[in-house]
């Protein structure tokens, strides 16, 4: 009987009169009110622990050492519900009645690590923790947003959110009843005015629903669908800081028609709703909006099949088993360059995803007929780099990642030439194209790489030739291969000659066009013209006479 209460109320509190249990709740006060309400008698409380024991970050040990005798502590949020679900969690955040900016900095000071007051008008203290591996984990202390705990429960978004373990006793309060509905796999808002209140859980809902596999439930989309309009209230900072996890998060595609039914991805990217509707003429299968959004699933599935730990099952179509043996030796390297971070917290992999949802923007607005009636989208590289560039400004992105994105969104087409070149005329990327590309792209031509891949899926999605697959394939081969293996060879040659050395040899002044000379030079290296200083002077001397 023991055993069978144990398992039957595992993680609840339960009430108990004479050794019986006679009612339970998420909270010892949930529990005490539910006796209380049949039994006119005094019950005894005690919480019925989990049937597998919690796993927390060591850090959690940690501070429950360095904290004051008498103080409660609740660690919440994702924290416990990752802990429940047997997953790994990083940072962490806890729950104190008070002084929790003088407790976190406690914590900091017996731990050895950094501190600073995060919002000192709401007492809340951010603990950094160094890791071994050189990132760092967040401990974040606050007090309760309400009068006690539950209050603080109630105010959270989503149930799977508001539970609290209580680091004195190692009990669980779920007042909501987070854990069940993390159990039956439902996204469940804390209360009826979750969305209204913060419309950014908007996003983070999706996001959550992706991440763990969950059912939102109809009452919850409802509530989402009424608080879109208020998301025009929230900085493009904090939209731009969700937009970013859903992108760089599992199933984007899905993610992106999830927020597109609910009415709030215009809110964020404003220029995607004039993509619906927009025909294309074959090869093309889909009309642009539906292209783009294939075009983020097909990328998801590239990179899946192309993660360092490479997983068999993610490669079991026949075309992206093709990729993986002609580039699947160069997965560490992509994996590496997708996990890069230009500001913390937004990877390249998010951006690479941002610049695809962009990469044909501008198509509306470039689509013409000819004479003939022919549907032509001509420069729309061109102008959705601009577009794209405009949106990044508003949504406050770095100088850095704005030119990133400007780079995928104006060269996005040049794989494709290049593919088109090798199926048609059987030519493959000269050395002079390959150097020319990283010229123009830089690093982002890895990325482009990964981006014309996923787009010739979606052009053509069951009707692509294989033919024409394996042409890309070979085009990005070549591309990577220069890029991770000869890139001193074919991208980046050594520097023969500088610019004080051009003006010395051939008595030339300062000027626009000592940087030509520097380009014609290490364009000829790349090609393998030029191979030393002597070869460089003689290669310039002859390129000066016959183009000036």
């Amino acid at each position: 009987m023991v055993g069978e209460e144990q398992e039957l109320y595992a993680g609840r509190w339960v009430a108990r009169l004479r050794g019986r249990i006679v009612a339970q709740g998420g909270t010892p006060e949930q529990a005490r009110r539910a006796a209380q309400s049949r039994y006119k008698e005094n019950p005894e409380i005690t919480f019925m622990p989990t049937t597998f024991p919690l796993t927390f970050s060591p850090l959690v040990d940690s501070v429950r050492g360095a904290l004051p005798r008498g103080i409660s502590v609740y660690l919440i949020g994702g924290a416990v519900r990752d802990a429940l679900l047997g997953r790994p969690t990083h940072d962490l955040d806890f729950a104190v009645e008070r002084d929790a900016i003088r407790l976190a900095r406690k914590v900091a000071d017996d731990l050895g690590a950094d501190f600073y007051p995060l919002d000192p008008e709401r007492d809340t203290g951010r603990v950094l923790v160094g890791n071994p591996d050189g990132s760092r984990t967040m401990l974040d202390f606050a007090v309760f947003r309400g009068a006690d705990l539950e209050a603080d429960i109630r105010g959270r978004d989503f149930t799977l959110n508001a539970i609290a373990y209580d680091l004195n006793d190692n009990t669980l309060h779920d007042p909501l009843g987070g854990a069940m509905d993390l159990k039956e796999k439902r996204l469940k808002a804390c209360s009826p005015t979750a969305f209204s209140d913060d419309p950014v859980r908007i996003l983070r809902g999706v996001r959550l629903a992706a991440q763990f596999g969950f059912h939102i439930l109809p009452e919850a989309r409802q509530a989402m669908k009424a608080a879109v309009g208020r998301l025009d209230t929230i900085s493009a900072e904090r939209l731009r800081d969700e937009f970013f996890r859903i992108l760089g998060g599992p199933q984007p595609a899905a993610c992106l028609r999830a927020l597109d039914l609910l009415g709030a991805l215009g809110k964020v990217l404003p220029e995607l709703p004039a993509l619906k509707g927009v025909e294309q003429i074959p090869p093309h299968v889909h009309d642009v909006w539906d292209h783009t959004l294939a075009v983020v699933s097909h990328l998801d599935g590239i990179l899946a099949a192309l993660r360092p730990e490479y997983d068999p099952d993610s490669a079991s179509d026949l075309l992206n088993g093709l990729l993986v043996m002609r580039i699947g030796r160069y997965r560490s390297q992509i994996g590496a360059a997708l996990a890069t971070e230009f500001v913390p917290d937004r990877t390249l992999r998010s951006l690479l995803f941002l610049g695809t949802l962009y990469h044909d923007v501008a198509k509306p607005q470039s689509k013409k007929a000819d004479e003939t009636g022919q549907i032509h989208f001509w420069e729309h590289d061109q102008r959705g780099a601009e577009v794209v560039a405009d949106r990044a400004r508003r949504l406050a992105l770095s100088k850095d990642e704005i030119d990133r994105l400007e780079t995928l969104v104006r060269n996005h087409m040049r794989i494709h030439f290049h593919t088109d070149r090798l199926a048609r005329e059987a030519k493959p990327p000269t050395r002079r194209a390959i150097y020319r590309f990283f010229r123009d792209t830089g690093s982002a031509g890895v990325d482009l790489c990964l981006l014309g891949l996923a787009d010739l899926r979606a052009t053509y999605e069951q009707t692509l030739p294989q033919e024409t697959w394996a042409s890309a394939l070979d085009v990005v081969r070549m591309l990577l291969e220069a890029w991770f293996e000869r890139r001193e060879e074919q991208v980046a040659p050594p520097v023969l000659l500088d610019g004080n050395d051009l003006m010395h040899e051939l008595s030339l002044k300062p000027g626009p066009l000592i940087g030509k000379l520097l380009e014609a030079i290490r364009e000829a290296q790349a090609v393998g013209s030029v191979s030393d200083r002597d070869q460089a002077l003689v290669y310039i001397r002859d390129w000066m006479k016959a183009n000036t």
